[in-house]
């Protein structure tokens, strides 16, 4: 045996390398198999699994092998409990819900969306490296994606808008008009973050040029994806990511997007035709607003009733559809007209409220509502805390790439929950980011599991 071990050729770095990183392939399957074309109705409420889906199974199964094989606690009480609290709003919701079904099939999803996959990642992710990996996984895909959309609106192939289909919506399709979108903030929010630190000592030169430029080639197809609430969020979380980053870095920052945005919009006309007027339409409220605002106001009206209805456990998981008529006025639309992108002119039901919030507060009540955002804003605390002590430990205060990475993903899904909720294939890549923001907050000193500190390059 003795001979046979010395017999064996030594690894190479590419070998190890791969080895390293074997136990993220699930993660980075996930993230990159939304790049596949998805068809109409291929999502999970109807029932149907998308490949990300399966390899979001895989990647919990393989979290769950390497604890078993650990035999070891990689979790403090504090953390495991601020990761598995919502599992007891989802059952409480799905045990008096009146139809016990869907309260099943409900449970099993937000489960897999908030707690089985950040979980997973929480436990795969070792180190800043392998943080970084996943990162770059998902600025390669809003690239994809991002070029995609940007061709659909060039040669007028994408979803309709305003009578011309122009709108971007990569491989998701018009019946998911924000999974394209959603991707490609993702990567932009990501390619900002690190574009805003100087790489730390080992880390490749290129790193810091070529965030800035993936972040500078995804502006273009976020704007064509006509998302007034995916606009909103990408600026809120990156204004954060400058503020956060440093007083000197956000006035030299700041300064260049003013210049940047004069020259774009005077000097090119940028903002003017349908552009112009889906930014305008933001703030038309009440002075004739957009069908779809009128909609949406509608639908959050309609969850508000259930919650008064039902207020500590709500109507019951995936209930809105059967309990939304009954709540909502006549002036709600019954669908939302989707054509172009390869797909014949359908209507498509509206099926939530389009606000997470909401949505969690009229299925869930008051108790699931409070545990699931709860968990998000003690996310968002503990990673700002661990963000500001780390930027305290460099001369001049310096945030670190992947934390000032994680808490951007993290406030701009908080904020665009407010505008949008889970549905469609681009999910799981929320699950994955909501894992990116857990790491980055309960990460300890030392992962037991890994057996290795938080080291090394982003």
């Amino acid at each position: 045996m003795a001979l046979m071990t010395a017999a064996l050729p030594p690894l190479t770095p590419r070998l190890r390398l791969l080895r390293h990183h074997a136990p993220l392939l699930p993660v980075l399957a996930t993230v990159l198999l939304l790049a596949a074309p998805v068809t109409t109705g291929d999502v999970s409420a109807s029932g149907k699994v998308t490949p990300a889906d399966a390899a979001s199974a895989v990647l919990v199964g393989t979290a769950a092998v390497l604890l078993l094989r650990a035999r070891s606690r990689p979790l403090g009480p504090a953390a495991a409990a601020v990761l598995g609290a919502p599992v007891l709003g989802f059952a409480a919701a799905a045990v008096t819900s009146l139809d016990p079904g869907a309260g099943v099939a409900g449970f099993l999803r937000y489960v897999q969306v908030f707690v089985a996959v950040p979980a997973a990642v929480v436990l795969l992710l070792r180190d800043r490296r392998d943080f970084g990996v996943v990162a770059a996984a998902i600025v390669l895909l809003a690239l994809v994606q991002g070029a995609l959309g940007t061709w659909q609106y060039a040669t007028g192939s994408g979803a309709s808008y305003m009578g011309k289909e122009v709108r971007a919506v990569g491989t998701f399709g018009p019946s998911d008009v924000m999974g394209m979108s959603t991707v490609v903030a993702y990567g932009m929010v990501i390619a900002v973050g690190y574009a805003l630190v100087p790489a730390p000592h080992g880390a490749p030169r290129w790193l810091r040029p070529a965030a800035t430029g993936c972040a500078a080639l995804l502006v273009f197809p976020l704007t064509v994806s006509f998302s007034r609430g995916t606009w909103i969020a990408t600026g809120a979380a990156c204004l954060a990511m400058v503020l956060l980053a440093g007083r000197r870095q956000a006035v030299r920052v700041l300064a260049v997007l003013t210049a940047s945005a004069v020259v774009v919009v005077g000097g090119f006309g940028v903002g003017a035709g349908m552009i112009g007027e889906r930014a305008a339409s933001i703030t038309r409220v009440t002075d004739t607003p957009d069908p779809s605002v009128t909609d949406r106001y509608t639908l959050w009206s309609a969850a508000l009733g259930m919650w008064r209805e039902h207020p500590v456990t709500g109507v019951g998981l995936k209930r809105f559809p059967a309990e939304r008529d009954g709540h909502a006025t006549l002036g709600l639309s019954s669908a939302s007209d989707t054509a172009g992108a390869g797909q014949e002119f359908a209507r498509e039901p509206l099926l939530s409220p389009h606000n997470m919030y909401l949505l969690a507060l009229s299925e869930q009540g008051l108790l699931g509502c409070t545990l699931l955002a709860g968990g998000w804003a003690a996310f968002l605390v503990l990673g700002l805390r661990r963000l500001r002590t780390e930027a305290g430990r460099h001369r001049p205060r310096q945030a670190p790439g992947p934390g000032l990475t994680a808490v951007g993903l993290l406030i701009w899904q908080c904020v665009d929950f407010l505008y949008a909720d889970i549905g469609g294939p681009s999910t799981v890549l929320t699950a994955v980011l909501l894992g990116l923001a857990a790491w980055w907050a309960l990460h300890a000193p030392r992962d037991p599991v890994a057996g290795r500190g938080d080291g090394g390059a982003p």
